[in-house]
């Protein structure tokens, strides 16, 4: 993408540059992965010492003086590119809200990703809050956190698990997407138990197209037949995220995210990922308790995805 650099202040033995686009190689999808007419809305905060860049912050400008983090991205807010001292993180963000007041901003709209992503998340987390964001929103996504211990987890559960699969007459296998007709069942069963389905499936199909590579369907096959499916996604170079699943429920399958947690556990092992996330376990008014028990079976960790909102 080409870049328009908007402003660049020196503060001390920092630097602060507002540029249209994105420099910042950052190891997730951003939403200039799908530039359209509404490119030249990205906007990119990007925190120097010297030639060293220490901190970026993606956004898009929207009508009205917003800023949001980008809304074709799983998660946004600082990211780090260096170990930072608060006193540095706290410079930055009191730099972008200058430059913003500058630029007519009203709102500042960040959602700032768990701590497995970003190992200065709680600090900055924190510092927005001193700083007078208010918090919008919190999910909690569960973890499992450790190469070592997913290996671990997969040579001790693995081949037990599969053995009781097998006594269903039905194995799982995990594969690269070739058709998107796993959709339509995911959708069918979702319904028939009463869920949502709450994916742009537009999207979806055009960022598997941009990164068939990164994209895994797992699927539980009974008599040539698919009962099961999930979607895990390499958002990350080092993870795996365990995005969208459903059960036939005519199936009568029992412990069927079993088997497709285990296939997902063998598969992060295949993928040297570092950490799984088995996302959240939302519901409008509540935590989904029985959702989170069922994945605490296989996490060891709990971070948090935080939405602030600053008016100016």
């Amino acid at each position: 993408m080409n870049l328009k650099n908007i402003n660049e202040v020196a503060l001390g033995e920092f630097t602060l540059s507002v540029s249209q686009g994105s420099s910042c190689k950052l190891d997730y999808f951003l939403a200039s992965n799908f530039e359209g007419p509404t490119s030249s809305s990205l906007l990119e905060f990007v925190w120097k010492k010297g030639s060293k860049t220490l901190a970026c912050l993606p956004v898009r400008r929207k009508e009205g003086g917003i800023i949001t983090s980008l809304d074709k991205s799983p998660f946004g807010g600082i990211w780090a590119h260096a170990q930072l001292k608060s006193g540095c993180i706290q410079e930055f963000i009191d730099a972008v809200l200058d430059q913003c007041r500058i630029m007519e901003i009203k709102e500042l709209h960040l959602i700032q990703v768990p701590k497995p992503y970003e190992p200065h998340s709680d600090l900055i987390n924190y510092l927005l809050f001193k700083s007078g964001f208010e918090l919008q929103s919190i999910l909690s996504h569960q973890f499992f956190v450790g190469k070592k211990k997913i290996k671990k987890l997969v040579d001790e559960r693995f081949v037990k698990t599969m053995a009781k699969l097998k006594q269903e007459h039905a194995e799982v296998r995990s594969s690269s997407i070739q058709h998107f007709s796993f959709l339509d069942n995911i959708k069918k069963w979702n319904q028939k138990r009463g869920y949502d389905f709450g994916v742009d499936e537009d999207s979806l199909i055009k960022q598997v197209s941009l990164f068939p590579e990164r994209y895994f369907l797992i699927s539980i096959v009974k008599n040539d037949q698919p009962i099961a499916h999930s979607l895990a996604v390499k958002l990350t170079s080092n993870s795996l995220y365990y995005f969208l699943s459903a059960i036939d429920p005519a199936s009568g399958l029992k412990n069927g995210g079993d088997y497709m947690l285990m296939k997902l556990f063998q598969l992060a092992v295949l993928e040297k990922s570092e950490f799984i996330d088995l996302g959240t376990s939302d519901q409008i008014s509540s935590a989904n308790h029985p959702l989170m028990f069922f994945k605490s079976r296989f996490s060891n960790d709990i971070s948090n995805k935080v939405s602030w909102i600053k008016f100016l």
